[in-house]
């Protein structure tokens, strides 16, 4: 006959492997949930120096028509952002992200109102003799949407809607 106090460590051995067995499967979804939060936010701080890119590209360059983009400026800093080239010739930088996905809009301060809003367009081109704007407002408004997946899981996708408003500094 064994002893008592054998008897109870051979008992809590086994609930130990139930245990552990138990708990595992959690373990390993909590850590792909954490390593896809990770991929979620990695990409949207991509997005968010892509539209600093563009906003920055805008707000140094010369007689920018915000209006019409007949000088094609807007088109070239957007291929930028894309591409990392003004023509658009390079691969992508993030799939399935395309210029007509980003915004771009020119904001002026209102002395009267005292705020800062959109430019109306009959002075937003300068080439027409409107004063160049305040700042350049660079987002996606409708989304980047972004599905996460975590095994078992069935979630929405996520809308990453990233933007930035940079200080103009063309004329």
């Amino acid at each position: 006959m064994t002893p008592p106090s054998l008897a109870r460590r051979r008992a809590r051995r086994g609930s130990t492997v139930i245990e552990t067995a138990m708990f595992i499967p959690v373990l390993v979804l909590f850590i792909v949930g954490m390593i896809q939060v990770g991929k979620i936010t990695y990409l949207y701080y991509t997005l968010k120096k892509m539209m600093y890119t563009v906003g920055t590209y805008l707000a140094t360059q010369q007689g920018v028509d915000f209006c019409a983009d007949s000088t094609g400026q807007i088109a070239a800093a957007t291929n930028l952002a894309l591409t990392g080239t003004t023509d658009g010739s390079g691969t992508p930088v993030i799939d399935n992200l395309t210029s007509d996905m980003i915004s771009v809009q020119a904001e002026c301060y209102d002395p009267n109102a005292l705020a800062v809003g959109p430019c109306n367009s009959n002075t937003c081109d300068p080439v027409a003799g409107g004063p160049p704007p305040n700042f350049v407002v660079v987002s996606i408004p409708d989304g980047y949407l972004v599905q996460p997946h975590i095994p078992y899981l069935t979630l929405d996708p996520i809308p990453l809607k990233p933007a930035v408003r940079v200080p103009f500094g063309g004329t």
